[in-house]
């Protein structure tokens, strides 16, 4: 993409944003009649429909009129173009001006591990970057294990000084006494 093809790239992404706002959001007829209907868009197609005739009052028909800018179909709100990748190998033909990565979400942990890195090796924009998370609050627990670790190996020594220092103490009577200590 040339910079002039990026500058007509954001200028589409923001009037694909703003036809958004005024876009409605399309029902199926009568859906909100019957339990039996779910609200997925189904075209109407029968002689009396009055959503396919767009009468006033009813809502409106999916027309061509509503799709965004040639120009943004198929770009991501970012701006790039999403590839889906599976492996390392997938992503040699990416140009990372223009396309950003999403891994799959069949990918495993190790493998996804080693997209990521090979992804920020080769500067690339991933869109889909939650697994990062977990890997950083992995090593935050293994960290925390051995410092429990150490704890427990110091924690015999203390207890030896703790018995040294400290005498048996004496116990207390309570409130109730014998009658022969009164």
């Amino acid at each position: 993409m040339t910079e002039k093809d990026t500058f007509q790239a954001a200028k589409a992404l923001k009037l694909r944003e703003r036809a958004k706002r005024k876009k409605p959001e399309f029902a199926r007829p009568e859906s909100w009649r019957y339990v039996r209907l779910k609200e997925n868009w189904r075209r109407p197609r029968g002689l009396d429909n009055k959503v396919r005739k767009s009468f006033s009052g009813w809502p409106p028909l999916v027309k061509a009129g509503y799709r965004g800018p040639k120009v943004a179909r198929g770009l991501h709100p970012s701006g790039y173009k999403e590839v889906l990748v599976n492996n390392v190998e997938d992503f040699r033909e990416i140009d990372p001006k223009t396309q950003a990565i999403r891994i799959a979400h069949t990918v495993g942990k190790r493998k996804r591990a080693r997209i990521i890195t090979e992804a920020r090796r080769k500067k690339l924009m991933i869109l889909n970057v939650r697994e990062v998370k977990e890997a950083a609050e992995g090593k935050k627990a293994e960290e925390k294990e051995e410092e429990i670790g150490k704890e427990e190996k110091e924690q015999p020594e203390k207890e030896k000084e703790a018995e040294v220092e400290e005498p048996k103490k004496e116990k207390k009577l309570g409130k109730r006494r014998s009658k022969k200590e009164q």
